[in-house]
């Protein structure tokens, strides 16, 4: 028998001082281009739990991204949604869009969404990963109907904007080997000086994305302090399976050595619960683990990795800006130096030299491409501080063809074939087999017609476009 599965909808009749219409909406669905009001193309993406109902209030979790791919952002939050009851929206924003408009765009769709459905207008967030991290730590402090953030791999977008007077909730969720794990922990002592909720979740391993259960923990710890600041009602059959499940975490961080984790970890719990119970036996625990032997030697061996990490640092500013300055590019060999260094430190057995090495080598591909945004941005690029950076980028990043082809494209502008010509033959040996994208390189009209360009493309790809015979006299 042919089974018939129903969608749930939900059926919402909307009157707003812009236009009146019926709306049917699917629940535990992504609906995608939903419209702000008739009058703008501004437009946002929904999500419904399968449980939502009218009949009471929803926290409104906006996800924030600027790539243009508010779907696939909003989609990694779905079953954390589900699981916690969020509904989740995500404004069609752009990196190209001031903050201002983005902003706007931002505050029109918790207008539109909050006129629509029943949000507890107390329990609206923002959340987002890398830029989207760094524009959702902003939006609870420009828009004001806004309690908190979720950041992913991203630090605090501008702490001068922060007013001690009108606190939010924040949530980093970080990579330790991520390079803004340290700038994390700096936001959370200056959000702790001015009382602001705040709470670090660590994570390890390579991914760039944390997983659900961390996802599903951030809207769990909004859910608790809802409930802590009396904002709904409290439900004590959800704290304290929330609460056993952090205990059993602590006990798993222990099992595996990671006193320091487990420690910070403590700390977390203690805001997050000090509320709702009584924390005298989890700081007995604390405190007895900072007395700890094993503990200390960890804790100087984290902060000796910081210091040596802040220092490399700074070197690396100093000489980018420097290297940029002057346009010196024999200085890219000292670059491919550092590069093999920091590769020292992850390949080595030292566990806190190994996170400081993937975060140093996050932070200078990181430092390059906000230069190479910085000079693009200027209204007369330095193209020559352009083309250091594109060579740097392919010493960092020797697998990413995208920068020997700007290179390629930009050394041709300027007449420099045999820049070209070395990058266009470190691209093919790195294994780049696009033939048409060679020959459709930007700039390099004259050096494809060139007989060492046609030669080299035979050379790695059998056959080349055009074949240049010259006759001797």
């Amino acid at each position: 028998m042919k089974k018939t599965y129903l969608l749930p909808i939900l059926t919402v009749f909307c009157t707003l001082s812009v236009f009146s219409q019926q709306m049917v909406l699917k629940k535990g669905e992504i609906i995608e281009n939903l419209p702000l009001n008739d009058t703008t193309e501004n437009t946002y993406s929904l999500f419904i739990p399968k449980e939502f109902s009218m009949d009471k209030r929803w926290p409104l979790l906006l996800v924030t991204d600027t790539k243009g791919e508010e779907k696939s952002a909003l989609s990694m939050f779905v079953m954390a949604a589900e699981k916690e009851g969020y509904v989740l929206a995500a404004p069609k924003l752009s990196d190209t869009l001031s903050l201002t408009k983005n902003m706007l765009v931002t505050s029109g769709t918790i207008k539109r969404i909050t006129e629509m459905l029943p949000i507890h207008t107390d329990r609206i967030y923002a959340a987002g990963q890398d830029s989207g991290g760094q524009l959702a730590s902003l939006v609870p402090i420009l828009i004001k109907a806004v309690n908190g953030a979720i950041s992913i791999n991203a630090s605090l977008a501008n702490r001068e904007l922060i007013n001690m007077k009108e606190p939010f909730h924040f949530i980093a969720i970080v990579n330790k080997e991520n390079y803004r794990y340290p700038y994390t922990l700096t936001d959370a002592k200056l959000l702790d000086q001015f009382k602001f909720p705040n709470q670090v979740l660590l994570y390890d391993g390579d991914g760039e994305w944390p997983g659900v259960a961390y996802l599903e923990k951030a809207m769990q710890l909004f859910t608790l302090d809802a409930m802590g600041r009396n904002r709904i009602p409290k439900d004590t059959l959800y704290m304290e399976k929330a609460f056993k499940k952090d205990i059993a975490h602590l006990n798993q961080l222990g099992k595996i050595g990671d006193l320091l984790w487990k420690e910070q970890y403590i700390t977390e719990m203690m805001s997050m619960y000090r509320a709702m119970k009584n924390m005298d036996s989890l700081r007995s625990v604390q405190r007895d683990l900072r007395r700890s032997k094993e503990y200390k030697v960890m804790k100087r061996a984290e902060n000796a990795a910081f210091l040596q990490e802040n220092m490399l640092k700074e070197d690396y500013q100093y000489y980018m800006d420097e290297d940029l300055y002057t346009h010196n590019y024999n200085n890219l060999g000292w670059w491919k130096y550092q590069k093999t260094e920091i590769e020292k430190f992850i390949d080595g057995g030292k566990p806190f030299e190994k996170q400081m090495g993937h975060r140093l080598k996050g932070f200078v591909n990181a430092l390059a491409e906000d230069n190479i945004s910085i000079e693009m941005a200027e209204e007369v690029v330095d193209e020559n501080a352009l083309a250091f950076l594109y060579m740097l980028k392919t010493i960092l990043e020797p697998g990413n063809y995208e920068y020997y082809l700007k290179t390629i494209s930009l050394s041709a502008k300027n007449d420099d074939f045999g820049t070209s010509l070395f990058y266009l033959e470190e691209l093919l040996k790195k294994g780049f087999k696009d033939k048409e994208k060679l020959y459709n390189i930007e700039h390099t009209a004259l050096f494809r017609i060139m007989p060492e360009f046609n030669e080299m493309v035979s050379k790695y790809l059998d056959d080349a476009r055009y074949h240049i015979k010259i006759e001797e006299n």
